[in-house]
């Protein structure tokens, strides 16, 4: 895509997003407190909740209400839901919708054992004929638009997503994303662009937004050179690099040079993040949450690894402060280099053999 075609606005129905550069849900990582920090540095058009269980928030348990708890200042925004029951789906789309949320995202990409094994996540895209019917429902029960999020299909012998995209789209879905690795791959290996432009190729008019190894603003305008695709989502490299969605729009919307954030800056936005999950989660919850960041902020500051596994082991605000007064004081260290082999998303060492 061109950066004359990047800066006409985006409509997912008659929602239009302020940029072309999203924020991918990552389970535990991008929270309401995260993006209530990410959303001032600019450039991101759309952000989507943590995956959430239908029937947990029809149900309105408490995880499940914190997991779509959202403020004013943290929109535009979708929550991603999954299940596989539709009249689960449809009543909690129908919940959101009364709650003001701006787009229903159905999760059919999610390959973890504990999701797929019930029939949900990435399962979904071996029910043909059942995952359509129910996709034709949950866009009827409500007026806000329905996005799907899927990916290329459950294993390289069975590439399925251009079928269900061409097959939404009938259905009046907003968008789809497509994270292009199949179901099997899990979080291995590489992004497959030509299977993502396979499905903008499938589909008429609805926009596809690519998913998968966009760490850089390269990274970025490659996804969209070539395989085509309407905007793309960013995920693990946001927590590296939360400037990415305003590098992306100076870059290739307006060709400006990408600016790379200060040391101080990202000193400042450690402690933003962490005293957005205090006034939240409390000062001991806010400190377990915290450590899962630990190695993406030790990378992002390049301090020392004894400093890092501080952070590992916090267990309160007076901590996190101290070890904070010490990165100040050190010589200011430049933006990391983005690398292929960034922190990992921690999941079950038993995942693999399960998927």
């Amino acid at each position: 895509m061109s950066p004359s075609n990047l800066q006409q606005p985006l409509r997912l129905g008659n929602l239009a997003l302020p940029s072309r550069f999203f924020l991918a849900p990552l389970a535990g990582y991008t929270n309401l407190p995260f993006r209530l920090v990410a959303r001032p540095l600019g450039g991101l058009g759309l952000a989507t909740t943590d995956l959430v269980n239908a029937r947990s928030l029809i149900e309105k348990r408490r995880q499940a209400l914190e997991l779509i708890e959202t403020r004013p200042d943290d929109q535009p925004l979708a929550v991603q839901i999954f299940g596989t029951v539709k009249e689960e789906l449809c009543a909690a789309a129908q919940l959101l919708q009364s709650l003001g949320v701006s787009v229903v995202d159905l999760n059919m990409g999610c390959p973890v054992h504990k999701v797929v094994r019930g029939g949900g996540g990435s399962a979904m895209m071996r029910e043909t004929t059942k995952t359509v019917a129910l996709v034709h429902a949950l866009v009827e029960s409500v007026k806000i638009p329905v996005t799907v999020k899927m990916r290329l299909g459950w294993d390289d012998a069975n590439i399925s997503a251009p079928f269900f995209a061409r097959e939404f789209e009938q259905a009046g879905v907003a968008a789809v994303t497509i994270h292009g690795r199949t179901r099997a791959q899990g979080f291995s290996g590489s992004v497959n662009r030509p299977g993502i432009r396979a499905v903008v190729e499938a589909v008429e008019r609805i926009p596809i937004v690519g998913n998968g190894d966009i760490r850089t603003v390269e990274d970025a305008r490659m996804m969209f050179a070539e395989t085509g695709c309407a905007a793309v989502g960013i995920g693990r490299g946001a927590l590296l690099n939360p400037w990415i969605f305003r590098q992306c729009n100076a870059s290739l919307v307006r060709g400006e040079p990408v600016v790379p954030s200060s040391y101080e800056e990202r000193i400042d936005f450690m402690v933003s993040h962490y005293e957005m999950l205090q006034n939240f989660r409390g000062e001991r919850v806010a400190c377990i949450q915290f450590r899962k960041m630990s190695r993406w902020y030790g990378r992002s500051l390049r301090i020392p690894k004894a400093m890092q596994h501080r952070l590992v082991m916090l267990k309160d605000a007076a901590g996190f402060y101290g070890l904070v007064a010490e990165v100040r004081a050190m010589p200011p260290r430049p933006e990391a280099p983005p690398v292929r082999s960034e922190p990992r998303i921690p999941i079950s060492s038993k995942a693999n053999e399960r998927w």
